[in-house]
C-alpha cells in the first residue's frame, strides 16, 4: 500500500509538472510594475523609475513619451496600467503614479490617448489628498468593472495609517470613478459632510492587487498586512475593512496593533497569510488554455517569491497552490494574455516578462 501511494504521488507530481511551461518574453526591465496587452499584440510595461515601454512580439522595445512628472523614489514611481474597455476605438490608456507636490507625493491617476510611441491629450483624473512625505505604500491598482466604472486602490503611506479610518482622507481607500474622472452619484459617501466622495471602501493598508470577479462583476482586492496579516477581500460598497483597528499582523518590531483580528461593523478577510507573502498583482483566470484553472484567483507574491493560485468555491477560498517558486523571483504582476496564456512580471533590477503556456 505504501509503495502504491508513493507511486501515485510521483505520478501526480509528474502530471502536474507538465501543466505549463514558462517562456521568457523580455529581460532587462528595471523594476517593472504594470502591464497591458494592446489589441495588436504589443505589450505595454511600466517601470517604476518612470519609463513606459512598448514590447513587440519580435522582441524589440521602444519608450513611450509624454508622461507627467513622477516622484520615483522608494515604492513610488510609475505604477499600474489599464486600457479603457473601448480602447480599440478611443485609445485611452490609464496609469497610476506617485505625483509630486506640496507636502511630498501622493497616488494619482491619469489617462492619455496612445498615438504610436507618444501619449497625447493627457488628463489627470485623480489626485490623492493629502500628499505626504516618505516613499512607501502608494497602492495602487486599476480595474474597470463591467459597467465601465474605474476602481483605484491606494495605500496608507505607512506613517499615516490612522487616516485609513478617516473619510476626509484618500489614504488607505478604494475609490470609484467614471471613466472620465467624474464621481458617480451613487458612491456611498456622496453628500456626507466631511467625506471625500470618491471613496468606495476604507480601512485598507496597502492595496496592490485588484480584479473583477468574472461571474459576479464584484471587485476583489488584496492588501499588505504589517508583519503578517496579508489579506484577500471581497470589496463591498461603503464597507470598513478594519486597518489599523483590526489585523492579523503585528508591528515590525513586535507588539500588538489595534484591538484584535475581528470587530463588529468591520469586514472579515476571505483569506489571510501569516506570515506575510507581500501580495501584489491579482487576476481571475478565464481563458481556455488552462481549463483546470478557470475562475481561480492568481496572486503574485513579492516576499513570498512565487505565484499563488487560490482555488475557489463561490466566494470561498478552499485551497492554496504555489507556482514558480523555483524562479526565486519577486512576482509583481500577473495578467491574462489575449490568447489565454498568463503574463507575469518579476520585480527586479533585471526584471523579466514571462508567459505561462501549456506544456508541449
Amino acid at each position: 500500500m505504501r509503495l502504491f501511494a508513493a507511486l501515485l504521488l510521483l505520478l501526480s507530481t509528474a502530471l502536474f509538472a507538465q501543466d505549463y511551461r514558462v517562456d521568457t518574453l523580455a529581460e532587462g526591465l528595471h523594476h517593472p510594475w504594470g502591464l497591458a496587452e494592446l489589441p495588436d499584440g504589443d505589450i505595454l510595461v511600466s517601470e517604476r523609475r518612470g519609463r513606459l515601454l512598448r514590447l513587440t512580439e519580435g522582441g524589440t522595445h521602444s519608450e513611450i513619451r509624454g508622461l507627467p512628472d513622477i516622484a520615483a523614489a522608494g515604492q513610488g514611481g510609475l505604477l499600474d496600467l489599464a486600457l479603457h474597455p473601448d480602447f480599440a476605438d478611443n485609445r485611452w490608456l490609464y496609469f497610476s503614479y506617485s505625483q509630486p507636490g506640496r507636502g511630498g507625493a501622493g497616488t494619482a491617476v491619469a489617462r492619455a490617448r496612445l498615438a504610436g510611441d507618444r501619449l497625447e491629450q493627457l488628463q489627470v483624473l485623480f489626485e490623492q489628498r493629502p500628499k505626504t512625505s516618505g516613499g512607501a505604500h502608494f497602492g495602487s491598482r486599476l480595474a474597470f468593472d463591467p459597467d465601465g466604472y474605474l476602481f483605484i486602490t491606494t495605500g496608507d503611506r505607512f506613517h499615516s495609517r490612522d487616516q485609513a479610518q478617516r473619510l476626509d482622507s484618500h489614504l488607505g481607500k478604494i475609490l470609484r470613478l467614471h471613466d472620465d474622472g467624474r464621481v458617480p452619484a451613487d458612491n456611498p459617501f456622496v453628500g456626507q459632510a466631511g467625506a471625500l466622495p470618491e471613496i468606495w471602501s476604507y480601512g485598507h493598508r496597502n492595496v496592490q492587487g485588484a480584479a473583477i470577479h468574472p461571474a459576479t462583476g464584484v471587485l476583489w482586492a488584496q492588501e499588505h498586512g504589517p508583519r503578517g496579516g496579508d489579506e484577500v477581500n471581497l470589496i463591498k460598497k461603503g464597507a470598513n475593512y478594519g486597518w489599523p483597528v483590526v489585523t492579523f499582523g503585528e508591528e515590525y518590531g513586535g507588539g500588538r496593533i489595534g484591538q484584535g483580528s475581528r470587530m463588529a461593523g468591520m469586514e472579515d478577510a476571505l483569506w489571510v497569510w501569516v506570515p506575510s507573502i507581500a501580495p501584489s498583482g491579482m487576476m481571475f483566470y478565464t481563458g481556455e488554455l488552462f481549463p483546470r484553472w478557470r475562475n481561480q484567483l492568481f496572486v503574485g507574491a513579492l516576499a513570498g517569491r512565487k505565484l499563488v493560485r487560490l482555488e475557489l468555491d463561490g466566494d470561498r477560498v478552499v485551497q492554496e497552490h504555489h507556482l514558480l517558486s523555483e524562479l526565486n523571483s519577486r512576482i509583481r504582476a500577473v495578467v491574462q494574455a489575449g490568447d489565454g496564456g498568463i503574463h507575469v512580471l518579476t520585480d527586479e533590477t533585471d526584471g523579466k516578462l514571462l508567459k505561462l503556456l501549456p506544456a508541449q
